[in-house]
């Protein structure tokens, strides 16, 4: 009998390493995606190159967060309104990203506790509850520009309707039950070939471009005008949002596990050396792809007479305005990719923040069935609703949602690993953690900013006057 029909029995995590009062309700957590909990082998003697790859995976997880549909959309919208002007909030997001997730693993390998398992244990149970809708929330949000992203890109290569596209997408629930059954090193192979291929995509998509080397450049210099420019601002705080996903500072807290580390201070501060290496690395990967669309997008359309309010406008007038016959199917490619990269990890996410707050504790098909359906039913409905006029703009406005998402899922990361009770001699080091406060104090900044000039902006955004 396929042992991945069977009721998942809970595994003990690793307590934290030092013998103390940890400052956690429960003094024995249980194992995060218990399936796949500590399958990964470590092998001991080996040298640094091989101790990297065995520890290398997770961060690409991670990182397919950070090059999904709502990256595309709001890095067309940025490259196309505002020239290579927005590289700079790219870049800045992308450094809080790796700060964040360099936390993650170092929560996540402690404790042995996923951000999930960690706010129950710490939170009474209205406030986890709270933590855990508006986290169910970012997810749908995210899902909405996953499964629309990849929905268009099933539209554009072979002419399937959107709706249906919605619903095909939702097969990536077998995808991850299959290789999951085979073992998690499948899902990471399966995710960093898919990155690969929107790599080599949009590598060639900036040499059919040419853009200005001495522009681009320019453009990671920030400027005061993306503050005081609502409309930029608007689209800034999307390409932010798009970023740093909440979901992601879940998943990756939890799949650090995978790795059968020695539980000693010296084994976990190895783990976290190598786990930070691994998510910096595969993030300079998602710094390039998102820099990449926003560069092609201004080289091509900024200041011109055409028209991008569309993912599908970008894909129709890439081949003729460069004069490059696979533009534009390389283009969608990417996109398919990146769609169907993101649902999978989005599925394991959903998985981690239900079994994470709630403790409910299902059979692994039913568990994933459930929280795909959670957040692909909305999906289906909004799609259906606004059809393909309005689909960038929902992608936009879906990285915004989960960007006002953020500080639920940051402010008590930060809280958790700056807490020498709960963390030891493992607790982040003053720099991080003036880093960390003010990377989270910059997030509720410009939410605060954008929730003041939403009102107006609603209407623009969404075709009003």
């Amino acid at each position: 009998m396929n042992t991945a029909d069977q009721p998942t029995k809970p595994a003990p995590a690793p307590a934290p390493a030092p013998a103390r009062d940890d400052g956690w309700r429960s003094a024995s957590p249980t194992a995060s995606l218990p399936e796949v909990f500590q399958t990964i082998p470590v092998g001991k003697g080996l040298g640094f190159w091989r101790k990297l790859l065995a520890f290398s995976g997770p961060g690409y997880l991670v990182a397919v967060g950070y090059m999904d549909p709502g990256n595309w959309a709001t890095d067309l919208a940025g490259g196309s309104q505002f020239g290579y002007t927005l590289l700079s909030v790219i870049l800045i997001s992308n450094l809080m990203a790796i700060l964040l997730q360099s936390l993650c693993a170092r929560l996540g390998i402690v404790t042995g506790r996923d951000l999930a398992q960690a706010c129950r244990d710490h939170y009474s149970k209205p406030v986890t509850i709270i933590l855990w809708l508006l986290c169910e929330a970012a997810i749908c949000a995210c899902d909405l520009a996953e499964v629309v992203g990849s929905a268009i890109a099933l539209n554009l290569l072979f002419g399937i309707p959107l709706v249906w596209g919605v619903c095909i997408t939702a097969l990536d629930v077998l995808v991850v039950m299959y290789l999951a059954n085979k073992g998690f090193r499948w899902i990471e192979a399966l995710v960093i070939t898919l990155i690969l291929t929107i790599g080599a995509c949009f590598l060639a998509e900036i040499i059919f471009s040419k853009p200005s080397v001495i522009a681009v450049l320019g453009g990671f210099v920030p400027k005061f005008e993306i503050i005081t420019n609502p409309k930029m601002l608007y689209v800034a705080i999307g390409i932010l949002g798009a970023t740093v996903m909440p979901h992601n500072l879940y998943l990756h807290s939890s799949i650090v596990q995978t790795r059968k580390y020695e539980l000693t201070p010296a084994g976990r501060r190895e783990a976290i050396q190598f786990a930070t290496i691994d998510s910096t690395v595969a993030l300079m990967f998602a710094l390039f792809i998102n820099a990449a669309i926003l560069i092609v997008s201004a080289a091509t359309f900024h200041g011109t007479t055409h028209d991008v309010a569309e993912i599908q406008d970008a894909h129709k007038l890439l081949s003729p305005v460069l004069g490059v016959s696979v533009a534009s199917t390389l283009f969608a490619l990417a996109l398919l990719a990146s769609g169907q990269n993101s649902t999978l990890t989005g599925t394991l996410a959903g998985q981690i923040v239900m079994e994470g707050f709630l403790n409910i504790r299902l059979r692994p098909w039913l568990r994933r069935l459930i929280t795909r359906l959670i957040a692909i039913i909305p999906a289906v409905i909004v799609t259906a609703y606004y059809g393909e006029s309005k689909t960038t703009d929902l992608l936009v406005f879906s990285q915004v949602i989960l960007s006002l998402q953020l500080p639920f899922a940051v402010v008590p990361l930060i809280l958790f690993t700056s807490d020498r009770k709960k963390m030891g001699e493992f607790t982040s080091p003053t720099w991080v953690k003036a880093l960390a406060w003010t990377t989270a104090a910059i997030i509720i900044v410009l939410n605060v900013k954008l929730l003041a000039d939403t009102v107006g902006l609603t209407k623009l955004i969404f075709g009003g006057q």
